[in-house]
């Protein structure tokens, strides 16, 4: 590898984790400052604090990667402009396409490590992240708990009104049994509920009925224990589990939740896009970067680090947009993940012709 390529690709590793070193114990600071009250009211123990901060900081760093990232570029080659290490890079014959491939390549580091990270790490740091704030500081709810409507199986669907997940109880419950478009069995009961101690289910004022042909056969029982082909969280799982499982099981989740006619399918899909367009975001905001801060400007530094905030946060505000339309509006979920990478695509190809010039 060449010289410059290796003090460059060191610049820019060393420059962006210096920036998230700094930031996430501001991050934490302003996170506590404004949830102090709530923690002192709710008595938290501190090993759960810790443990809280702990799921923040990779929860934080992930979310947040793209504006360190975009930072730290624009920081460490707005001072190689100022410099005029650039110029004298570019004057020695290395063209401005040669001069941006170490940058390519550490992208690609940080790409490869965020893409690891958000399939297999920050995961399990979600789940402890969500949880927490489900139970000491949000007040909405963490399940869709009334109106369920699911698809079992082939063949079975089953409906409950009501749904406590705590009690593991669910009331109105119905399941109905088709042989392609025909019905051949409903079965309801005035409350469902899981038994720990047997592993069962048990029905109250349970009502059963078959139908063969032109008979109906009518089963009856004011307290049945049984089997159903579905575990009891599946009627109603977290708003967040997509972003507590790693690759695999995202993909199986998926796949589950779509056959069963999910709510939520649309938001389960959004996590799965932002999985693969976030990491790929460390390429176009690095080739923007570059283009803007790699020549001198009037006011300095000062200026290329107004610019970059402002973009960062409008990639994350534009991230986040898209992010509310999904939840609320039904809008698709790959436009919305991908949407705001492609539009800063074409500034990045604007901003390098423009450097090239």
């Amino acid at each position: 590898m060449h010289l410059l390529d290796k003090y460059i690709i060191k610049k820019y590793l060393s420059t962006f984790f210096v920036m998230i070193l700094l930031f996430i114990p501001i991050g934490i600071l302003v996170d506590m400052a404004e949830k102090i009250d709530k923690f002192k009211e709710k008595e938290v123990p501190f090993i759960e604090l810790v443990n809280y901060y702990f799921d923040f900081t990779l929860y934080f760093s992930n979310m947040l990667f793209p504006i360190f990232l975009f930072l730290a570029v624009i920081w460490f080659t707005s001072k190689l402009a100022n410099n005029t290490e650039v110029i004298a890079i570019l004057s020695s014959g290395i063209s401005f396409t040669r001069f941006l491939r170490p940058y390519i390549l550490a992208a690609g580091l940080i790409a490869g490590i965020a893409f690891f990270g958000g399939m297999f790490v920050v995961p399990k740091s979600n789940e402890g992240f969500n949880a927490f704030n489900y139970k000491y500081i949000t007040k909405n709810k963490a399940q869709e708990t009334t109106e369920l409507y699911k698809q079992i199986n082939d063949n079975e669907f089953i409906y409950v009104s009501n749904y406590n997940p705590v009690r593991k109880r669910a009331t109105n419950f119905s399941l109905e049994h088709f042989d392609g478009n025909q019905l051949v069995a409903k079965l309801t009961a005035n409350t469902l509920r899981w038994v720990d101690r047997d592993s069962t289910f048990r029905l109250s004022s349970m009502v059963k009925r078959t139908f063969e042909g032109d008979k109906e056969l009518l089963e009856k029982a004011s307290r049945k224990d049984t089997l159903f082909d579905f575990k009891i969280e599946e009627l109603s799982p977290v708003t967040y589990k997509a972003e507590t499982l790693n690759f695999s099981e995202l993909n199986a989740f998926i796949k589950k939740e779509k056959q069963s006619g999910s709510k939520l399918i649309n938001t389960h899909l959004l996590v799965r896009h932002k999985r693969w367009s976030l990491p790929m975001s460390a390429f176009v905001l690095t080739i923007i970067a570059v283009a803007m801060s790699s020549f001198k400007r009037r006011g300095g530094m000062g200026v290329n680090l107004a610019f970059g905030i402002t973009l960062g946060f409008l990639y994350i505000f534009f991230d986040k947009i898209f992010g509310v339309l999904v939840l609320k509006a039904n809008f698709n979920a790959m436009v919305a993940a991908w949407l705001p990478l492609v539009l800063f695509s074409l500034l990045a190809i604007y901003l390098l012709n423009h450097a090239k010039r």
